[in-house]
């Protein structure tokens, strides 16, 4: 009898309140406009952590990260969708769309700093890479990012 591998971490996607701040106002974290535009297919929505579906509004903009005041809290760009949604299918798992693509898992400390357990998984076992890296000692939360542009994707903390 072989029993799944549970793991006790949280996924974060976009907060719902910063979501619906920034479509009530057309505003993103930088103060310029939202873009707005109409999926290719593929764009990683950080609302609900998935790949958009050709064809649906989307808005981008930039959005600064969930860390404490300090030099490594950034801003950088994001994909949502234009109106509301359900949010993420799961914040227990690794979003299906994105399971199989190599992300790089940036370990941050209590203080924000990145942490040195910061690693890159190649998408086979992306749960069991997240559960590796927040068992170090002194690392409370982690970002996976994109490999090729570096973008954030979502943020993953202890249960």
């Amino acid at each position: 009898m072989t029993t799944a591998t549970t793991y006790d971490f949280r996924l974060h996607a976009l907060p719902t309140d910063v979501l619906a701040d920034v479509r009530a106002h057309d505003v993103d974290a930088a103060g310029l406009p939202v873009e707005h535009l109409v999926a290719g297919g593929g764009e990683p929505l950080r609302c609900c952590l998935r790949d958009a579906q050709e064809g649906e509004q989307l808005i981008l903009f930039a959005h600064t990260l969930d860390l404490p005041d300090g030099p490594y809290r950034e801003t950088g760009p994001v994909f949502a969708h234009a109106d509301s949604c359900a949010g993420p299918a799961s914040t227990s798992t690794y979003p299906d769309d994105w399971r199989g693509r190599p992300q790089v898992l940036r370990a941050y400390d209590r203080r924000g700093r990145i942490h040195p357990a910061t690693t890159m998984h190649d998408g086979t076992d992306p749960e069991a890479a997240i559960d590796a890296v927040l068992a170090e000692p002194g690392v409370v939360r982690v970002h996976s990012r994109n490999v090729l542009y570096g973008c954030y994707m979502f943020t993953v903390t202890r249960d």
